[in-house]
């Protein structure tokens, strides 16, 4: 699609933003607006999936013909067949008369079916008989009738997930996909935030008839790199919230800071949910236990090396050139804002430290073998890191031992259901 064609899409409908996904995302809507093929738009909440609904119908046949929306996720599943078929009078508690439903008023429309995800399986089934043959039964009827409805669905979960798990019909999805869009998320398309912050910004300004908020550099980078967890409709709430929040007009990143502070907040990873159960807290739980019990086997270490050393007479140099010493010989990472490197000479980006002199080499303890006791054990030696699941391992095998394999009192040591430790035993093969 030509560029100017696409400009003046975009300037029809109140899109903002120059992003490569964006614009390919429009050109799909576009060449597919030309047909009554069934559309399924995907993307997280708050990106504008319904805009594109009204794309594809304000540029199809249709146009001059009904458009509704419909939130599957907001309609009682009871009420939820009634609404789109219609029903019969007497066909259920409170039908008092005969009611048309959406398909069967918006005939010759589009009918945009947002939340598809929520749809129950029931309703699933009416919907590919629909989309299979235009044939509709009212709740409560024996007749079936004809519509001719274009069907544009929508969702922000994952389809095929919720087919795998059985909560969504295999053939409705693919039904539904025909034509499928993906509409990409805020931080997907982080060119765009600024522009579309200064129209939201400029919207509200002449709507209440004020000056417009602006943004200096250092604000509109902060907007950047926030992670927009409620996309387009979030940043228009910043908008509208700083503009009458905010008593300046020109805003720096500090007095963005006072005014908006969980714009500087930033997302930490948490462990995944690998099972589609309920038990990934438990696991967690499981995971802080031993890096609990570490934490105390590192004390338990630092008091052994103590000892070694009183009882050797030999020197303990102090705390700070043994934080030096590390770096110095190892090539360790650390921090530019550890108190200890405060004056040291950091040689590239990744803060890696060199003494400046001889003088600041530390040297190591050395143990003299023949004052010791020759009882030392290879397998005292540090060990490379565990991975996850042998940490995970070796917490169960530990409880298990301790409660002479009575696995509900382990199960209640490491805080997990009978249940979840029943599959790790398996998983582990305890």
């Amino acid at each position: 699609m030509a560029n100017n064609q696409l400009q003046s899409i975009k300037a029809r409908f109140g899109i903002v933003g120059s992003s490569s996904l964006l614009d390919a995302a429009l050109d799909t809507a576009v060449r597919v607006a030309a047909t009554d093929l069934t559309v399924l738009i995907t993307g997280e909440s708050g990106v504008g999936k319904e805009v594109f609904s009204k794309i594809i119908h304000g540029l199809s046949s249709r146009k001059h013909n009904d458009f509704i929306a419909v939130n599957c996720g907001a309609i009682p599943e009871g009420t939820i067949n009634s609404e789109l078929f219609g029903h019969e009078k007497g066909s259920f508690t409170g039908a008092m008369g005969d009611r048309k439903g959406y398909f069967e008023t918006v005939n010759g429309g589009t009918i945009f079916l947002d939340e598809i995800g929520e749809m129950p399986l029931d309703t699933q089934a009416y919907l590919l008989r629909v989309l299979e043959s235009g044939e509709f039964i009212r709740v409560g009827a024996s007749k079936s009738q004809k519509t001719d409805v274009r069907v544009i669905a929508a969702t922000n979960v994952n389809l095929e997930d919720a087919v795998r798990k059985g909560k969504f019909r295999e053939d409705l999805y693919y039904r539904l996909s025909t034509v499928p869009i993906r509409v990409p998320s805020l931080k997907e398309r982080r060119e765009d935030i600024t522009l579309l912050f200064r129209k939201f910004a400029y919207d509200f300004a002449e709507k209440y008839r004020m000056q417009p908020i602006r943004l200096d550099e250092r604000a509109e980078i902060v907007l950047e790199n926030y992670s927009w967890p409620g996309n387009i409709r979030e940043l228009k709430n910043v908008a509208e919230q700083i503009s009458v929040l905010s008593e300046e007009r020109l805003l720096t990143a500090e007095q963005l800071q006072r005014t908006m502070p969980q714009l500087f907040n930033r997302n930490l990873p948490v462990i995944a949910e690998r099972n589609g159960g309920g038990e990934s807290f438990q696991e967690r739980d499981i995971l802080y236990k031993v890096l609990f019990d570490m934490k105390n086997d590192l004390n338990d270490l630092k008091s052994l090396i103590y000892e070694l050393v009183r009882s050797n007479d030999l020197h303990m140099p102090d705390l700070g050139s043994v934080r030096q010493l590390q770096p110095a010989y190892s090539g360790a990472t650390y921090p530019a804002h550890t108190p200890a490197f405060e004056n040291a000479d950091y040689g590239n980006e990744r803060g890696q430290y060199y003494p400046s002199s001889d003088a600041e080499r530390v040297k190591p303890i050395i143990i003299d073998p023949g004052k010791i006791s020759g009882n030392f054990d290879k397998s005292e030696e540090a060990d490379s890191p565990l991975a996850m699941d042998e940490i995970e391992k070796e917490a169960i095998r530990k409880a298990l031992k301790k409660y002479n394999g009575r696995r509900k009192e382990a199960a209640e040591e490491l805080k997990i259901s009978e249940r979840t430790l029943y599959r790790k035993i398996k998983q582990y093969d305890l």
